[in-house]
């Protein structure tokens, strides 16, 4: 059983491993500006979640700000 194992797994496949009708040149052009726009896709969401970050220091500073002084303070002007 194992030598009939080994056997199939050292055998030629049956179906080609890469398909040639597709040109190799054209495939890497398609993968190439995909992985382009993966990389504006990347910038773009690092940009946004920078931005959510410093939205949400400013709001926290300015709960800060809120809690350090007395509400009677705030609203006594």
């Amino acid at each position: 059983m194992m030598t009939k194992f080994i056997k199939w797994f050292f055998s030629p496949s049956k179906r080609p491993i890469m398909c040639y009708d597709v040109d190799l040149y054209d495939k890497i052009v398609e993968l190439e500006s995909r992985i382009e726009r993966l990389e504006e896709e990347n910038i773009e969401t690092s940009n946004t979640l920078y931005e959510i970050i410093n939205s949400v220091d400013a709001v926290d500073a300015r709960i800060d700000i809120v809690a350090e002084n007395p509400w009677e303070d705030q609203f006594n002007v």
